[in-house]
């Protein structure tokens, strides 16, 4: 694409407003060499790229990259034997690995929370972590370029050393300091000079002093000087500072050799990382300037909705709906200067420029731009009278130009076309050049104020006229573009509104022909038919906005309501069961102490009052529900609405039986083919047995060969399993029979039986009660039982 063009529509403003959100010199490079492609896959993966960042600024703030400093220089005497690097740039390149997991792990995160990328999260899959050398790095260099006492156990056993070493000399001169001769001194203070501890005296009392004068100050009343006890001190700590440095000296070379073998891993990061700061500089520059992601087409038909001028203040530009390629491919913007044109001009021309670096581009959602293979563009900034010869010619120089390169895959954007000469030559010149591009099937947009171009723009195929629109009430121009109405001479209005007297008026117009009279009203209806249209449609889409603003909140509401849904239907199955669980250990308590009192009563039964009392408590635990607006506790309600005469299911013989009577104690009696037995409202339900239901609920009834059954059940000395199912059973046949009580007889042993005895009548509908028999008739080792 040529270059002249990114100086005349101002494509470096662009860049440098992207380049204020980059963070790493190699982001900054990449930018710098960033020009629109005419390829089309390539602006489609751009442009991927960047919605990929946006949905991650829009969604996170933006990629967690640091300042990163290109460290390419240093990789290069990586290849130069025995060069080491310094800890200042080891530091720059543990930076870079460090942030390499820091970018990782963000990505992670976002595909943990399924968030669906396009494209850059392949770029994240390509970078090379090097955990070992990160941690050797971390281990060994801070943030400044300091060696930390981890990179080695020697050199952590020189600095505790030094360390000591320093403490033993301070105490030695704090004698002087805190001391008798602290009046000797110059300022109570222990100072460094040549690496060495000394202490400022003043100069008339040197002699007192044995040791060695290192300094003085500049009036020559100071003397800095190390005193003799401490010289030896101050060697040693020489020495092993020398010792530190070689240490550190060591360390270097050996994090040097580390990082040799992965010069090339390294570059690879940091261009990585570079782009990705690139692609987050682009969507944090589209979100400021409330960019969009354009629709690509690959026929050049170019359609921009609300289209904004990118660097006009977004609260003062005009956008305007601007088409071409499709139903025509020449637009010939006419009418008076000052009213707009060449920044309409520019702004399709920016934005095309920006949609093909693989940018956003100021537009709605929903504009379509196209792939060029070149954008021409000859705009001057000179529109005043004064135009000259040289002006005409440099601008006829750049139409020259561009024709010769213009193919049908071309846009072209020409300013005051013809401007410069004399308006019917220039006029005439205008015509021949847009009908020599219109033979190349480029697509144009040229401006111009010569009249005459408003009827050629009308006979001409693929070609349709536009002006901008003027206000005459307010004597202002709007900077609204209208497609098909071609622009008007707003002189004589102008002045009549001015003021200028009515008679110069009538004459002015007397001057102009008929036929310039009717076109000029013909335009001044189809603006206004346009304007009113504009208005409407502006309504509309205001109403169409707030609309779909409303939907995406309700549906965003919904969807909320229906995650909690599930979070609040969870929340209290675990309430409830916590309840349950609370329930049945109250109930568990106190069965358990109503059994101790019925062991201290002995053969004395419980008295009433204390079975009352336990009866409340159990009572206490039940919590009634509310069932005005369940409608499955309803069915269920309506289930156990018993009348006499209702057919019936007992759900414990899977039996068909008829409600005959309702007991005083709420139970029924029900008839059960001959037989007729009192029945738990509980185990009924309405209905006949389906077979699951019988099948579920199969008689468990065993009959013995005698025709009764003994009211004892003796379980001693059975395994467990069969003493579970003889109770079963038992219990049924206890039923048919009648009984009100019986007794079941499991010893004490281990008292295993007995706890599986007492689980299993606990859990039984027809059991009313149980307890341990009296203790002269076999106390724990036996349970009565007591039906309902």
């Amino acid at each position: 694409m040529n270059s002249k063009v990114f100086t005349t529509l101002e494509y470096s403003k662009i860049k440098d407003q992207i380049n204020t959100f980059l963070v790493t010199d190699a982001g900054r490079d990449q930018l710098a060499t960033l020009t629109p492609s005419s390829d089309y896959d390539q602006v489609n993966e751009w442009l991927k790229e960047t919605a990929d960042g946006a949905d991650i600024v829009r969604l996170k703030g933006e990629i967690p990259i640091p300042n990163l400093t290109e460290i390419a220089p240093f990789l290069k005497r990586l290849n130069i034997e025995n060069a080491s690097l310094s800890g200042t740039e080891l530091a720059q390149i543990k930076k870079l690995l460090v942030s390499l997991k820091v970018v990782v792990d963000f990505f992670d995160d976002l595909k943990t929370n399924q968030v669906t990328l396009r494209l850059i999260d392949q770029l994240v899959e390509q970078l090379d972590l090097m955990p070992e050398i990160t941690a050797n790095l971390v281990r060994s260099v801070d943030d400044d370029g300091r060696i930390l006492d981890g990179a080695s156990s020697e050199l952590r056993s020189i600095r505790r050393s030094i360390q000591r070493t320093q403490t033993n000399i301070r105490s030695r001169m704090d004698k002087f300091i805190k001391g008798p001769d602290s009046k000797y001194l110059s300022e109570t203070i222990i100072t460094v000079r040549d690496d060495r501890f000394v202490i400022p005296i003043k100069a008339e009392y040197k002699q007192k002093f044995g040791g060695i004068v290192h300094d003085q100050s500049a009036s020559g009343q100071t003397l800095y000087v190390e005193p003799s006890g401490v010289v030896e001190s101050n060697n040693e700590l020489r020495r092993l500072q020398l010792s530190e440095r070689e240490e550190e000296r060591k360390i270097l070379i050996e994090l040097t050799e580390s990082l040799r073998p992965y010069t090339e891993t390294l570059k690879e990061n940091m261009h990585l990382m570079g782009h990705l700061d690139f692609v987050n500089g682009k969507a944090k520059y589209a979100h400021s300037v409330k960019a969009t992601l354009p629709i690509l087409s690959n026929n050049n038909e170019v359609k921009l909705r609300k289209a904004r001028h990118p660097l006009i203040d977004i609260n003062k530009v005009v956008p305007n709906d601007i088409a071409i390629g499709s139903d025509y491919r020449s637009i010939i913007v006419t009418g008076p200067n000052t009213g707009g044109k060449t920044i309409t001009i520019k702004t399709i021309g920016l934005i095309q420029l920006m949609g093909q670096s693989g940018l956003f581009i100021t537009a709605n959602e929903e504009s379509q731009i196209g792939i060029f293979d070149d954008v021409f563009a000859d705009i001057g900034d000179d529109q005043s009278i004064e135009a000259n010869l040289s002006t005409f010619s440099s601008h006829l120089d750049n139409i020259i130009s561009i024709l010769d390169q213009i193919t049908d895959r071309s846009l072209v954007l020409l300013d005051e076309l013809g401007a410069g000469t004399d308006p019917k030559e220039g006029a005439a010149l205008a015509m021949a050049i847009i009908d020599a591009i219109a033979d190349k099937s480029s697509e144009l947009i040229a401006t111009t104020h010569y009249p005459e171009l408003k009827a050629f723009a009308y006979d001409r195929p693929n070609t349709i006229n536009a002006s901008m629109e003027f206000d005459v009430e307010t004597l202002k121009p709007t900077y609204r573009l209208m497609i098909g109405v071609p622009g008007q001479s707003n002189a004589l209005n102008i002045a009549e509104k001015l003021g200028l007297p009515q008679l110069i008026i009538d004459k002015a117009r007397s001057f102009t022909d008929d036929t310039n009279q009717d076109i000029n009203n013909m335009i001044s209806e189809l603006t206004e038919q346009t304007r009113r249209a504009r208005i409407e449609a502006e309504d509309l889409e205001s109403q169409l906005n707030s609309a779909e603003e409303l939907h995406s909140e309700l549906k965003e509401q919904f969807d909320k309501y229906q995650n909690s849904k599930e979070k609040l239907i969870e929340n209290a199955r675990v309430e409830a069961n916590q309840v349950v669980d609370k329930a049945k250990q109250q109930a568990d308590e106190i069965i358990d102490d109503l059994h101790k009192k019925q062991a201290r009563a002995g053969q004395a039964a419980v008295k009433e009052n204390e079975l009352m009392d336990a009866k409340g408590a159990l009572n206490a635990l039940e919590v009634e529900p509310n069932l005005k607006k369940n409608k499955v506790l309803k069915r269920e309600k309506k289930k156990h609405d018993f009348r006499k005469g209702d057919e019936v299911l007992v759900k414990s013989y899977g039996q068909r039986g008829t409600l005959i009577e309702k007991q005083r104690d709420g139970s029924w009696e029900v008839q059960l083919g001959i037989l007729k037995m009192k029945i738990d409202p509980n185990d009924l339900e309405k209905g006949q047995a389906t077979p699951e239901e019988k099948s579920k609920y199969r008689p468990r009834v065993s009959r013995t060969r005698s025709s009764g059954i003994s009211p004892t059940l003796d379980l001693r000395g059975e395994r467990y399993e069969e003493a579970m199912s003889r109770l079963d059973q038992y219990i049924d046949s206890a039923l048919l029979a009648g009984y009100p009580t019986v007794t079941i007889i499991h010893g004490k042993g281990t008292g295993a039986l007995r706890s599986g005895v007492n689980d299993f009548l606990k859990s039984h509908p027809r059991v009313a009660s149980f307890g341990y028999s009296a203790p002269n008739a076999g106390g724990d080792g036996s349970t009565v039982v007591k039906f309902k």
